[in-house]
């Protein structure tokens, strides 16, 4: 491949050499740099790949694209652009063959909400014979490949490799999760999609690290509509306004307003022993009868997510209605069916702000208890701890403290912390240390009318100890309770 052909939608500088030779592959890991390799420096949070110009020279880099000036010898060829970011992502889009062309693309974003819609998106297009790949924070899914997932949204690399990928294994479509992080990093720079969705917005995310204040992190995330065809929106969400300011896309909106053009009403709560739902009346652009077996009305906005999109797509109603039926996503109040006479559930929520949403919903079914059982992450702010006892002791009927990943921290001290917020309210506690302990503590303990959290872990299939991650699925400790029986049925 010529470097021209790989940097020709770029806006950039030939600071030295020529654009007119022969490369292998693009990098930007200083370690996977080869003889004839276009290196591109990041400059990131922890290290500046600018300050390894001349190690990867030396391992046989022919080109660098910068962002800063650099000292190589002259016949390396210097390409200066004003972001490496989006120089990574745009050259990554060139070097895989633009295969965003060849899909039909769909980009989620929101605080709350765009793991669970990308299944439900993902289930209804299969089911309706669309071929589809996924990448989102659980895993990426190509064809029959998984891969676990490290963040929300890959590296632009990344997202380009498992785009080529989707292709090849014959997808014509991809739902991912877009963060407003990757926004901000251009992770998803060099294409344009076809539909962007925005789910709601809520603070997060807010942080040294992370985005400066909230209408930086609001700005981040109304980037998507400025880079998608068409917009999907949550037409309920306070922020809509600020999210659509300086969208070059067409709009659509859902929600219970009576400006939406998808509209939800007749909402109603089921309780199928064991199984918590929702139901509710759609209408407008589409007209039916919804029914999930996914509790809360944050599941309304979702499946209404997922039928904006694929009403698009031409899916008919009936497989729109099966699919939802039947889609379950991990660690996304994923019920796990082990009594008709109590529910219990497993869900990710590892914060206040998402504790709290999750018990509310569920106290709308009146269980005869709630019960939450959850830990807190060791390394982590001890303010999170304060905040989630005291969210658990003042909405659930009884709280079990238990670890979660206690890092380098004792486990025993996370506790103390989490108790401290717990005494804050008036609910009741218990502490058990050992999580498998404290799980089968509060199944062999249910009682009829209940429904069960096992909050914080969600997806995860790890409990992390010292710097070292152990095995621990809490599906399988269910499982091993439901085993040996002792428990009312």
């Amino acid at each position: 491949m010529k470097l021209l052909e790989l940097i020709k939608d770029l806006d950039f500088e030939c600071v030295q050499g020529s654009t007119d030779i022969d490369i292998t592959t693009l990098v930007y890991d200083s370690r996977k740099v080869e003889n004839g390799s276009v290196f591109v420096c990041i400059s990131g949070a922890v290290r500046d790949g600018h300050d390894f110009a001349k190690d990867v020279v030396k391992a046989g880099a022919k080109a660098l694209i910068v962002e800063k000036n650099v000292d190589v010898p002259d016949d390396v060829t210097v390409i200066k652009v004003a972001d490496t970011r989006l120089g990574l992502a745009v050259s990554s889009a060139a070097y895989f063959g633009n295969p965003a062309n060849e899909l039909t693309t769909i980009g989620i974003t929101g605080t709350k909400g765009k793991t669970t819609s990308t299944y439900m998106v993902r289930s209804i297009l299969e089911e309706s014979g669309i071929k589809t790949g996924l990448i989102g924070t659980i895993e990426s899914i190509i064809g029959d490949e998984v891969i676990p997932s490290a963040n929300t949204t890959p590296e632009s690399y990344v997202v380009q490799q498992y785009f080529r990928k989707m292709v090849d294994a014959g997808c014509k479509c991809v739902v991912m999760e877009v963060s407003s992080q990757a926004l901000m990093l251009n992770r998803v720079g060099g294409f344009v999609f076809d539909y962007g969705i925005f789910t709601n917005l809520e603070p997060d995310h807010i942080g040294p690290n992370e985005h400066k204040d909230l209408d930086d992190y609001i700005h981040c995330k109304s980037l998507l509509f400025r880079q998608c065809k068409q917009g999907i929106f949550n037409a309920d969400d306070s922020h809509l306004e600020k999210i659509l300011e300086g969208h070059t896309c067409k709009v659509e909106t859902y929600g219970f307003s009576e400006n939406a053009d998808i509209k939800a009403s007749d909402v109603h709560l089921m309780d199928k022993g064991g199984t918590l739902g929702v139901a509710y009346h759609m209408s407008g652009l589409m007209d039916m009868d919804v029914e999930i077996d996914i509790p809360g009305k944050f599941s309304v906005y979702n499946s209404m997510t997922a039928i904006s999109i694929c009403r698009h797509f031409g899916v008919k109603k009936e497989v729109i209605l099966d699919s939802l039926s039947k889609v379950r996503v991990k660690g996304r109040v994923e019920i796990i069916p082990v009594s008709p006479k109590f529910t219990i559930m497993i869900d990710y929520a590892h914060n206040a702000m998402s504790l709290n949403s999750l018990l509310t919903t569920l106290k709308e079914y009146s269980p005869k208890r709630l019960v939450c059982l959850f830990g807190c992450g060791g390394n982590r702010s001890r303010e999170r701890r304060f905040e989630m006892g005291e969210v658990s002791s003042k909405l659930a009927d009884f709280t079990i403290v238990t670890s979660d990943n206690p890092r380098n921290e004792e486990p025993q001290a996370i506790i103390d912390d989490i108790v401290t917020g717990v005494k804050k309210a008036d609910g009741k506690f218990i502490t058990i240390i050992d999580r498998a302990d404290a799980i089968r503590y509060a199944i062999e303990n249910a009682k009829e009318g209940d429904v069960i959290v096992l909050a914080g872990k969600g997806h995860e299939d790890y409990q992390e100890i010292k710097g070292k991650k152990y095995h621990m699925d809490e599906r399988e400790l269910v499982a091993d309770v439901v085993k040996d029986g002792n428990f009312i049925r």
